[in-house]
């Protein structure tokens, strides 16, 4: 069974940089895709950007494109994001989760993601 656990979170400026970490255990093998959702207080959880498991297709949420970017490292059995211009609207709990289709992902999060993650903290303020 699939476990994924954040880090990397914190305090950081407008206009700043951060990275999360997504490591994932419990898997044989890395044919799934990624997705990273965030969730804002009083706010509803949304998808930020999700990736296949060969990152031949990365999709994004219009909000991010440009500032935020995906990456895995099978090797480490970890996915990043690394985010950049932070504005204090990204504040939220960022979460990772799976989704079991290798060739295709969405940032919906109807889409069928499981295994979640216990999320990490990002807040941007001055």
């Amino acid at each position: 069974q699939l476990q994924l656990a954040e880090s990397g979170g914190g305090l950081v400026q407008p206009g700043g940089s951060l990275t999360l970490s997504c490591t994932i255990s419990g898997s044989t093998s890395d044919d799934y895709s990624i997705g990273w959702f965030r969730q804002a207080p009083g706010k509803e959880r949304e998808g930020v950007l999700c990736t296949t498991a060969r990152e031949a297709v990365t999709n994004y949420a219009d909000s991010v494109k440009e500032r935020f970017f995906i990456s895995r490292d099978k090797t480490k059995n970890a996915v990043y994001l690394q985010m950049g211009s932070l504005k204090p609207e990204d504040t939220g709990v960022y979460y990772c989760a799976v989704l079991s289709n290798e060739y295709w992902c969405s940032t919906s999060i109807s889409t069928g993601y499981h295994s979640w993650g216990q999320g990490t903290q990002v807040t941007v303020s001055s």
